[in-house]
């Protein structure tokens, strides 16, 4: 079995659980293929005996890798995406990091999760992607985000104003500091900060939740993700910021924004013991009540 090891910068404290993941994989006879700059910033620190192939892009693993593992937090899986891209490899996260929504196996599962992997005792649960389609070279060939589109002001501290269609019908001219659209995914990311509700994965719907906006009426409002999302910007300032996750453009005021659903999703592999309603439970600390 083919496994791709991703991974961004590991704090001291957390080597062990890399060199655990490694171990696990090599002695379970798997051919690991780590990202090329992850390798370089651990082999000094990881013990990387065995059979090893590097990787610097997408490309190079797309049909030729069987599972991709994600260490480290939620943004990395975030970054794992510009990896896998529509591939439809499966990725598991392992959370090294911090709040771990996407990067669902903790420290402690590292090693039965493997085994489940390899046993392929788990579940697929594929993502929807949000894509800007127009402006086309925005993102060059990564138009498209797991968690939001966010539109932002970037020179000012002064409101923008933005007209939003769906589907060619007026939905509402936005006073605020920005505008979020988000997918189920990203429900529980930057929307749920700024007052958007939580989407269960598969709801087949978006949100879009404005950041701060003006008139305190205005609430964020689900729509079915097959929709198509026009945004005019209709303001005095000449440039704003566009996002994509953790990925940030400079846009010019005289541009439309076209936003929609990605022509494919991103498959996260899910222990089939646990489940989303688990997962916010634990991570939103649902019920720590001394009632309770």
């Amino acid at each position: 079995m083919v496994i791709a090891l991703f991974g961004r910068s590991v704090s001291a404290d957390n080597l062990v659980y890399v060199q655990r993941v490694v171990d696990k994989l090599m002695r379970k006879n798997c051919r690991l293929v780590v990202y090329h700059p992850f390798f370089d910033m651990m082999k000094e620190r990881i013990d990387f005996s065995g059979d090893i192939a590097l990787f610097s892009n997408g490309g190079e693993i797309a049909g030729k890798v069987d599972y991709f593992i994600s260490i480290g937090g939620d943004g990395t899986i975030l970054d794992a995406l510009t990896l896998v891209r529509d591939s439809g490899i499966p990725v598991m996260g392992i959370n090294i990091g911090r709040l771990g929504f996407l990067s669902s196996i903790s420290k402690d599962e590292i090693l039965p999760a493997i085994d489940r992997l390899l046993n392929r005792d788990f579940t697929i649960e594929p993502r929807v992607l949000v894509r800007l389609s127009k402006p086309e070279q925005l993102f060059g060939d990564m138009n498209y985000a797991l968690n939001e589109f966010t539109i932002t002001r970037k020179d000012t501290t002064s409101l923008i104003k933005l007209h939003v269609y769906v589907n060619d019908m007026f939905l509402n001219s936005y006073w605020a500091d920005g505008l979020i659209i988000a997918t189920p995914t990203g429900s529980t990311a930057y929307s749920l900060s700024t007052g958007g509700p939580i989407m269960i994965p598969g709801s087949e719907n978006f949100v879009i939740t404005p950041i701060a906006p003006h008139n305190l009426t205005v609430r964020p409002v689900v729509i079915p993700d097959k929709s198509k999302i026009r945004i005019i910007i209709d303001d005095r300032e000449e440039q704003y910021l566009v996002s994509l996750d953790s990925r940030r453009a400079p846009i010019l005021s005289n541009l439309e924004l076209y936003i929609e659903k990605a022509d494919f999703k991103f498959n996260i592999i899910q222990m089939k013991d646990r489940n989303f309603f688990m997962t916010i439970r634990e991570k939103l600390k649902w019920g720590l009540d001394a009632r309770n």
